[in-house]
C-alpha cells in the first residue's frame, strides 16, 4: 500500500459515497443507545456526515491515518474469518477512535464500534468489510452532535486559578 495525498483524497471520497449506507448504521445505534440509556439523541443527516467525513480528512496528519485503516479494511480477508477476528476487530476499534477525536470522545467510539458491529453486515465484502462499516459508523456517530451531555459544560471543569 501507497499513501499519497491523492490516495489519500480517494480513501475520503469513497468514505464519504458510503454515506447511504453508514447513516443509517448511525441513526440505528443512536436509537438503540438513546432507548439503552433513556435519552433522546438526534438523528445524523446525510450532509452532517458528509461535512464530518471532510473535517476529518482535512486534518492531513489524521486524514493519511484514517485513509490507512479504511485501505486495509476494504481489502482484508481472512480465509475462513475467525483466525482474523482479532484483526478486524483491532483495526476497526482504532478507526472508530481516530475518526471520534481526543479523550473522553475516543474511548467512546472505540466501545460503539463493537455495538454498531454486531448491527453492521456487509456480504459483499471480506473479513474487514462489516467491522469498516461499524468503525466509521461508531466514530462518527460519537464525533457528530446530538447527544445532550456533550451539548453542555461538563459539572467537573475546575476554575482556572487567577494569577
Amino acid at each position: 500500500m501507497e499513501l499519497t495525498p491523492t490516495a489519500v483524497e480517494r480513501e475520503r471520497d469513497w468514505v464519504r459515497e458510503r454515506a447511504t449506507v453508514v447513516v443509517p448504521l448511525v441513526n440505528d445505534v443512536r436509537a438503540s443507545l438513546g432507548d439503552e440509556f433513556d435519552t433522546h439523541v438526534d438523528p445524523v443527516s446525510v450532509e452532517q456526515y458528509e461535512r464530518a467525513v471532510d473535517d476529518v480528512f482535512a486534518a492531513g496528519d489524521r486524514a493519511v491515518n484514517v485513509a490507512a485503516l479504511v485501505a486495509l479494511l476494504k481489502d482484508l480477508d481472512v480465509s475462513g474469518d475467525y483466525p482474523g477476528f482479532v484483526v478486524d476487530e483491532l483495526l476497526g476499534r482504532e478507526l472508530a477512535a481516530m475518526i471520534a477525536g481526543e479523550q473522553p470522545l475516543r474511548l467512546l467510539a472505540e466501545s460503539t464500534f463493537h455495538y454498531a458491529d454486531v448491527t453492521a453486515t456487509d456480504t459483499d465484502g471480506g473479513a474487514g468489510a462489516d467491522d469498516l462499516d461499524a468503525a466509521l459508523a461508531a466514530g462518527f456517530q460519537t464525533r457528530l452532535p446530538g447527544w445532550s451531555w456533550i451539548e453542555t459544560d461538563s459539572p467537573f471543569g475546575v476554575p482556572r486559578k487567577q494569577r
